[in-house]
């Protein structure tokens, strides 16, 4: 430390000295002599030896202490200072030479009326073992006053007995802040409301606390080191963009979301998280290096899921709304028949086929699909508005089994899709064979009924972009058919008036 630069004393008070060093070179800082005289006899009688060279030891010590990080003293057994590192004079403003060899730190680094009781405490790590905490109130060289928390523990000569004190000290609000990074760090990992996980520059997990283990599926230990693919099926892309682009241009202002399809034991979960990045330096070096990318997030999938719901319902109302009105100022309940479709099917299909029974059909006819006319549809090739089919007269001929019948059976409705995974091919193939547009991929058949008896069948078709009917779907399509089932009735009813 200072006091080793200067004096040469960086092992004074080493484990290998004993008790007793000389007072004078403690307290003046002057080196004595080495351990041989150069003029004595016995180096004179060896002239074909080199001079030894300069000890390196405590040159080594002495660079040491002055890079720490910490502020360091040492007294020897008579309370007086040793060794004084760069720090303790950053801290304090005393260089080592102003420090080494004073006699405790009474009238110059602590005030005459606190000399005694800071001594005291000091030294008295002389007699117990381990390290004493404590903190005082030093000065500065200006006079000002400083907060610091010492860590004082004795040093023992090579006859086991104390030979001094070191004491090493830190601002306290330092420390206080040092400790508060390391208690947010370490509950951070614990198991608190969100996801926390250390990326390396590799984008592979190196911590993960409980909640981020949940949310990927697998145990705080077995997600370390595996790349994010091995655990996200979908949306990994994304993900690992967003953490390339914090190592390379820092956090982003904002909170992200992402939805992933994770693969879990249960089978393939799609989960939206809200994410925060935060880029990792090392503390350590003088220019900033990356050490990888924090990463918090919360499943907010409930959330998002209850959102886009009652968007949809907002939006299927209005249209419902607006199809109504449409529909009341139509003279012809037939044309108020594809207004509805058409408000009907944007946002929620790609196609939109109307089958109509013929007039007073019998059950087994309806069942073997002779008397279903097609009526009204959209373009099969191109998207494009409802429209009756110009003399509709002809049967479609549904073979036994077809969603549509079975909704007729059923007097209900039906949904069904091509299977997952499908070739184009097949599941052209398996649109075609039900009469179907080619593209068509999920169908929600629901019959239409109005005074108790069977109108026909609504069909709704999605293409294979599209995800699957499901049972909100159903109670719309429902919805839709009852009115479009008033209509038709009621477009009879006045052609059999006519």
């Amino acid at each position: 430390m200072g006091a080793s630069r200067s004096s040469g004393l960086a092992d004074a008070l080493g484990p290998d000295e004993g008790a007793g060093g000389p007072p004078e070179e403690g307290a003046g800082g002057v080196p004595g002599d080495g351990p041989e005289n150069p003029e004595s006899p016995e180096s004179a009688g060896e002239p074909m030896c080199p001079e030894p060279p300069p000890d390196s030891g405590a040159e080594l010590l002495a660079a040491l202490l002055d890079g720490m990080d910490a502020a360091l003293c040492a007294f020897d057994a008579g309370g007086v200072v040793t060794h004084w590192n760069r720090e303790a004079e950053r801290i304090l403003g005393w260089s080592a030479q102003e420090a080494v060899g004073r006699t405790g730190f009474a009238g110059w680094a602590v005030r005459r009326a606190d000399a005694h009781e800071v001594q005291g405490r000091l030294m008295a790590a002389m007699d117990a073992p381990g390290r004493q905490v404590h903190e005082f109130a030093l000065l500065r060289k200006d006079g000002s006053r400083v907060l610091v928390r010492t860590q004082s523990a004795r040093v023992l000569g090579a006859d086991g007995k104390p030979a001094g004190v070191y004491c090493a000290f830190s601002e306290v609000h330092a420390q206080i802040d040092l400790e508060r990074a390391i208690a947010l760090s370490e509950a951070l990992l614990e198991d608190v409301s969100w996801g926390v996980v250390l990326v390396d520059v590799d984008l592979r997990p190196t911590v993960v606390n409980a909640y981020a283990s949940r949310a990927l599926g697998g145990g705080r230990t077995t997600l370390l080191g595996r790349p994010l693919g091995e655990l996200v099926v979908q949306g990994v892309e994304e993900l690992e963009a967003a953490l390339q682009h914090v190592l390379a241009e820092g956090a982003p202002g904002a909170p992200a979301e992402f939805w992933v399809t994770l693969r879990t034991a249960e089978g393939e979960r799609r989960r939206c998280w809200r994410s925060g990045f935060l880029r990792l330096a090392s503390p350590l070096a003088e220019e900033p290096v990356p050490l990888g990318v924090g990463w918090l997030f919360r499943d907010v999938t409930a959330t998002k899921l209850a959102q886009q719901e009652a968007d949809r319902l907002r939006f299927r109302t209005s249209q419902l709304h607006r199809a109504v009105r449409t529909a009341s100022e139509c003279e012809d309940p037939m044309e108020a028949v594809t207004s509805l479709l058409d408000f009907a099917l944007a946002g929620f299909a790609d196609h939109v086929l109307l089958d109509l029974t013929a007039q007073g059909p019998t059950a087994g006819e309806v069942m073997e699909g002779e008397r279903l006319v097609r009526t009204a549809a959209t373009p099969s090739d191109a998207p494009g508005p409802c429209l009756l089919v110009a003399g509709g007269s002809i049967p479609v001929r549904y073979g036994p089994g077809h969603p549509a019948l079975q909704a007729v059976e059923r007097t209900g409705s039906v949904r069904t899709s091509a299977g997952a995974g499908e070739a184009a091919d097949a599941a052209a193939a398996w649109a075609a064979e039900r009469r179907w547009p080619r593209d068509a991929a999920h169908a929600l058949c629901t019959v239409l009924r109005s005074r108790g008896r069977t109108l026909g069948v609504l069909t709704f078709l999605r293409a294979a972009n599209r995800t699957a009917f499901e049972r909100p779907d159903t109670a719309y399509a429902e919805t839709v058919a009852a009115r479009v089932a008033g209509a038709v009735d009621l477009a009879r009813v006045v052609g059999a008036g006519e």
